[in-house]
């Protein structure tokens, strides 16, 4: 949602320049405009992000993702109002060679002039697909990397795209872990960047975002940043915005009022402060206002539902295990004693291996609820009697942020798991979970 809506304030606005809106600054969203576009009108964007999210839905399947682009382009589907009236010259290329009989990934441009933002306004629904395979810390594996410029060379094939791709979807993931602002973007950033650095290929590229690791980047005055139609331009800018705002209605503002390419580097700006700030800091009546919202939030629900019951499918796997459990050893405690008259070890729980890899796949998953305490407190159940009364009736967000909690817990090191075990609680949590995911289908 923040990618539709801050794509729907710059429609209206789009090519534009700087300085004309610095007169008309965009404070909210308007109608008619550059496209003659009825207020709310949302575009290739968010469509082309619409195909990606539903496709989804159905596993990694690059001819699906084209065929989706192709009803889009031939027919309208997954527009605002069944019309479309923007699309890039290399998107539209690509779907013309698809609908030709070329395979999909030979489809995108591969030249310096095919580095246009057109497949880096619409990655963004990957970013949940990833985290349930590699978690948010994808940044080490190859084959999450070559899903992602597979995903861009559908349309845009050049290094330069995919290592663009590659680095926003690093600081989207990084924005979901529950760190400061700055940390997050930096840390994004230094992730994707060592990664194509170790590859001779992805490395002759890097040049070209040098600015984004410079410490001084989001001291750069307006002036000096580019809002234009190409990926590097547009990434830059859509950070920069991120890194230099506060709340998510200043960060897509400040986008759409750079001018130029003004929907889709509010949408690719718009996708990361919907992230970090949440769906409910999105003013309400920006939100009210777009237009075929039920069928934006449909396709984006049905995602996140069927990406939430396939990783809680995996912990299903382990109910055997946590059904056995009561009667077996799974932890040992070691150290512990006197080391010198004024010095004495505290012994620390080491857990069998299933168990550790049953927190590894949780810990990986989309399932991790990282305001826990927050949630927690919200229900009021300040009390682990309380906590534990409460799962069998639990809501999906507080299930998570219970299991979350006694996931985390366990860094203190004092057998917290242990008592998990022998007490059930794992064992009801992910019962809990199952019954959810049942309900919800």
């Amino acid at each position: 949602m923040g990618l539709c809506v801050g794509d729907a304030l710059g429609v209206p606005v789009e090519f534009k320049s700087r300085e004309y809106l610095k007169s008309r600054p965009v404070i909210g969203l308007s109608g008619y405009g550059t496209h003659n576009q009825k207020l709310g009108t949302w575009s290739d964007d968010t469509s082309l992000s619409l195909c990606l999210a539903d496709s989804l839905n159905h596993g990694l399947d690059y001819d699906d993702i084209m065929n989706r682009f192709s009803l889009w382009l031939s027919r309208g589907e997954y527009s605002a109002s069944g019309e479309v009236f923007d699309v890039g010259i290399s998107t539209k290329e690509a779907i013309k060679w698809y609908q030709s009989g070329r395979a999909p990934l030979s489809c995108g441009g591969s030249n310096e002039n095919d580095n246009g933002n057109g497949s880096l306004m619409r990655i963004l629904p990957l970013l949940f697909y990833l985290q349930t395979l590699y978690g948010i810390d994808f940044q080490e594996n190859d084959e999450a990397f070559e899903i992602i410029h597979n995903v861009s060379s559908l349309t845009h094939a050049h290094n330069r795209s995919k290592i663009g791709c590659g680095i926003y979807l690093s600081v989207a993931a990084m924005l979901l872990g529950n760190m400061d602002l700055k940390s997050a973007i930096d840390l994004g950033i230094y992730k994707a960047l060592d990664y194509y650095g170790r590859y001779k290929d992805y490395k002759n590229e890097l040049k070209h975002y040098s600015r984004l690791s410079d410490n001084s980047f989001f001291s750069l005055t307006e002036s000096e940043i580019k809002s234009s139609g190409y990926v590097v331009d547009t990434l830059e800018a859509a950070i920069w915005c991120l890194g230099n705002s506060s709340t998510y209605q200043e960060c897509v503002l400040k986008a759409v009022n750079l001018g130029n390419d003004t929907d889709t580097v509010a949408a690719v700006a718009g996708g990361l402060a919907g992230l970090y700030y949440g769906y409910d800091c999105i003013p309400k009546n920006w939100i009210e206002q777009i237009v075929n919202l039920d069928y934006v939030e449909e396709i984006a629900n049905r995602l996140n539902g069927t990406l939430k019951q396939r990783s809680i499918a995996d912990l299903h796997k382990f109910v055997p295990y946590f059904e056995d459990a009561f009667d077996k050893k799974v932890c040992n405690w070691l150290g512990g004693g006197k080391i010198s008259d004024n010095f004495y070890s505290t012994s620390h729980p080491v857990y069998d291996s299933e168990l550790y890899d049953f927190v590894r796949r949780f810990e990986r998953s989309n399932l991790v609820c990282f305001n826990y305490v927050y949630v927690i407190d919200k229900y009021q159940l300040d009390k682990t009697e309380l906590m534990h009364d409460a799962i069998e009736k639990a809501d999906l967000e507080l299930t998570l942020a219970i299991l979350t909690g006694y996931i985390r817990q366990e860094r203190f090191c004092d057998g917290l798991w242990e008592d998990a075990i022998r007490e059930g609680i794992f064992l009801k949590l992910i019962r809990r979970l199952d019954s959810l995911s049942f309900k919800s289908k």
